[in-house]
């Protein structure tokens, strides 16, 4: 089995939404609670960190450079630099109460980000798209974390996780309008096993998870079914992300948000990030598309 190890001496508080940019053979990552967008040039090691004004969920590499930030008050466009240019849209749920949180680009080219309900009471969090025009609809609801946004080789279906459900779903979608049909439940995660938080596609059509609290990444068949484990020295990965030249490296991020001091002496590399070698190579992450 191919060996999990530590990508480079790293620790954050909330590392999430890995996007690999073959161009520059770099690593983004946001790390949530810190309000920084990192970057990591995997052959130099340059480690370059930006600030941010608010806490970015998720976010993408624009086609014409730059970045989509789907922040806590909206979604926003920014520069190479990552300072705001425009704003795209508000926040759909109530910023107080739901941040965004995990995201990415559809085949074709579209932004989604969904938001986290923070009060639990309910499921009130959405997924929300951005197209070409910056015209942003919410495209589902009835969530509570949206999560695990990832799209089959063929365009023809959608992928997302309701972390906090313990829930994998799908999406049908018909490939270039990008419309999607009604959602069904692929796969629900026993408790005490690990939720499912962001993924990655591979080019064979399977999906790999983050288990959070699950301590290991899993790679699923298109159908749900559990083909490989990994497990990892930490309880909370994030996201996993293809990269690499040959697009066979899956970078992992992992968090110590809500840890205790004591678990954290227990797991120190916990919100460190990891890679994995892997025998598939993954599917590049599309970048953002705008007239």
């Amino acid at each position: 089995m191919n060996k999990v190890e530590v990508l480079f001496d790293y620790i954050g508080e909330l590392p999430e939404s890995p996007v690999w940019c073959s161009k520059t053979a770099s690593l983004y990552w946001t790390d949530i609670l810190q309000k920084e967008l990192h970057c990591l040039q995997i052959e130099s090691k340059t480690h370059r960190v930006l600030a941010m004004p608010e806490e970015v969920g998720c976010f993408a590499l624009r086609e014409q450079g730059g970045f989509i930030l789907a922040m806590r008050s909206g979604i926003y466009l920014a520069n190479a630099d990552g300072l705001i240019e425009k704003k795209v849209c508000d926040n759909p749920n109530n910023p107080a109460l739901a941040r965004f949180n995990d995201g990415g680009v559809d085949p074709e080219g579209r932004f989604y980000a969904g938001t986290y309900w923070s009060p639990r009471d309910y499921n009130g969090a959405f997924l929300c798209q951005v197209d070409a025009d910056l015209k942003t609809q919410v495209m589902q609801c009835d969530i509570l974390g949206a999560n695990g946004l990832a799209f089959s080789p063929d365009g023809q279906w959608m992928y997302t996780t309701d972390t906090p459900n313990h829930r994998l779903y799908r999406t049908p979608r018909t490939p270039q309008s990008g419309q999607l049909g009604l959602r069904e439940t692929l796969k629900i995660f026993p408790t005490g096993q690990g939720r499912p938080d962001g993924a990655a596609m591979d080019s064979e059509g399977c999906y790999w998870t983050a288990l959070f609290d699950g301590h290991r990444i899993a790679r699923l068949s298109p159908t749900g079914d559990v083909l490989e484990e990994y497990p990892l020295p930490v309880r909370c990965p994030t996201m996993p992300c293809f990269g690499g030249e040959d697009m066979k490296t899956l970078f992992i991020t992992t968090t110590r948000e809500n840890m205790s001091e004591e678990e954290r002496a227990e797991r120190p590399l916990s919100g460190a990030l990891f890679y994995l070698r892997t025998d598939v190579a993954g599917l590049v992450k599309p970048t953002f598309k705008e007239n």
